[in-house]
This record gives structure tokens, C-alpha cells and sequence, in this order.
């Protein structure tokens, strides 16, 4: 077959349709939840189930590609060079579990480090958002960020989630934040915050925290393909590797990293 980024995403659709359906089977269902590296750290079987229809999905096209996942014992890492496909299970387990439906199942496909295409399906939202060469749609219809130029104005988003020994931090990137900007948000899935921001409905999303592949490459890709800036903390262009994210809609960027400025 012909290897393009259509192809790709297709692919990229399916397997997260289909993965999202088995997430979606089990949600508000009193499913057995697991802890593995905190207390707040959890995994269901779930997880473990829909992780293995997605690399199923996959696999039937891309028998040889590189698979990183978030779950069981697939790369966590993202490859350097050749194909690879990243894959967050359900991303927002903790909302899972306790029937809060922001979360998504999340597919991208990457090639030289780079991704080319990602979907993030959201059953229990009723989105699912793709992002292709064309741009990003919303359930079918094309989205791109917010158009806000004034800070005062923007809604934003402290993102991924500072373990206890470091509270101290999320409450300082909070203050600056709420000092900076109109309001904040937290939803619990950095990529459905993520496609928030792709979508206009936010107009940023920060943190200090050293993110996961699987918790990011997907909705970074969406926020540029919809017009948006993604950096890290020093405004250097993110990529899969990078230590912490800032994504905005590349309106006052720079009151963004401002923002992580004071803290280590």
C-alpha cells in the first residue's frame, strides 16, 4: 500500500474509535482500579484492554512500525528516526474512575520524531478530534485557535499534574496565572486540554512538569496544525523529548512562559 499521511491517519482514526468503544464499555461500570507508581496514579483494565485493541488496529496495517504506549510493556520513548505510533489508552484515567467523562483515547502517528497525524476520541464527550495536513476538525468541522488578543481575557490551563512534594510549584505557576489572565481551568487529560486549545475554547495550557509522549504528542500536533505555538519553558519549539510544555494560541505567548518564570 502506499505509505502517506492520509493512510496514516485513517488508521490513526480507526484505532482510536475502536479503542475508545472498549474504554467506553467499562466507564461508570465499578470497574477494579489499580495504583502503580502513587496514590493518585491509577490503571484499570481498561486501560490494558483498550491499549491492545488500539495496537491491534495498528498492527494490521503497520505490522513493523514502533509502538509507545503508556501502558503494559510497549517503548516509552518516541524513536528517533522511522515510524512509530503513540498511544494514551485513556488519557485522564483518574477522571474515569470516578465517572467524570473528560477523557479521550489518544492515537498519533509519528515519523522521525515528528507526528504526522493524531485523533483524540472522546466518547463520553461525544468529540473526537483529528488533526491531519489539512488542519483540525471537531466532530467533522474544522476548528482553529482562539482569535483572543488580550490576556485579560483568555481562560487557561495549568496542565499534567505536580505530585505532593511539589504542590508548591502548582500553586505558584496557579497565582501567576490567575494574575495574568482571566481564569483558569483544570479538566484532568492534558490531551483534551490540548485539543481545547486547538479548538479556540482555551487559549493556553501550561506546565513545569516534564510531560510523557503519550500525554502530549498528539494535542501538541493538533495545536499547530490549528494555528497555534507550542514551546517549552525557554519558548524553544517542543518536541516529544522536551522538558515542560507551554501551548497557546501564539496571542501573548511570551505572558505564558512569563508564568513559569519563578518557578524551578
Amino acid at each position: 500500500m502506499t505509505d502517506n499521511a492520509d493512510e496514516r491517519l485513517a488508521v490513526a482514526k480507526r484505532a482510536a474509535r475502536e479503542g475508545s468503544e472498549v474504554a467506553a464499555e467499562s466507564f461508570r461500570q465499578g470497574i477494579d482500579v489499580e495504583t502503580k507508581s502513587g496514590k493518585t496514579d491509577v490503571v484499570t483494565e481498561a486501560d490494558r484492554r483498550t491499549q491492545r485493541r488500539v495496537i491491534e488496529v495498528i498492527r494490521e496495517e503497520y505490522p513493523d512500525d514502533a509502538i509507545v504506549g503508556e501502558e503494559e510493556d510497549e517503548l516509552k520513548e518516541v524513536p528517533e528516526e522511522g515510524d512509530a505510533w503513540v498511544i494514551d489508552p485513556i488519557d485522564g484515567t483518574n477522571n474515569y474512575v470516578r465517572s467524570i467523562p473528560v477523557w479521550t483515547t489518544s492515537v498519533a502517528a509519528v515519523r522521525d520524531g515528528g507526528p504526522v497525524a493524531a485523533v483524540n476520541d472522546c466518547p463520553a464527550l461525544d468529540d473526537t478530534f483529528v488533526a491531519g495536513a489539512d488542519g483540525v476538525r471537531r466532530d467533522g468541522e474544522a476548528v482553529s485557535v482562539s482569535e483572543r488578543t488580550d490576556p485579560e481575557t483568555f481562560a487557561v490551563a495549568p496542565t499534567f499534574w505536580w505530585d505532593f512534594d511539589r504542590r508548591d510549584e502548582y500553586a505558584e505557576v496557579c497565582r501567576e496565572l490567575v494574575e495574568r489572565f482571566a481564569d483558569i481551568r483544570r479538566f484532568g487529560s492534558a490531551q483534551v486540554t490540548l485539543g481545547m486549545v486547538a479548538a479556540g475554547s482555551l487559549e493556553g495550557a501550561v506546565t513545569n512538569v516534564d510531560p510523557n509522549p503519550w500525554d502530549t504528542v498528539a494535542g501538541v500536533h493538533m495545536v499547530r496544525q490549528a494555528g497555534g505555538t507550542v514551546t517549552d519553558r525557554h519558548g524553544d519549539p517542543w518536541r516529544h523529548d522536551s522538558e515542560s510544555l507551554v501551548a497557546s494560541n501564539g496571542e501573548a505567548h511570551e505572558q505564558f512562559l512569563g508564568a513559569l518564570e519563578t518557578v524551578a
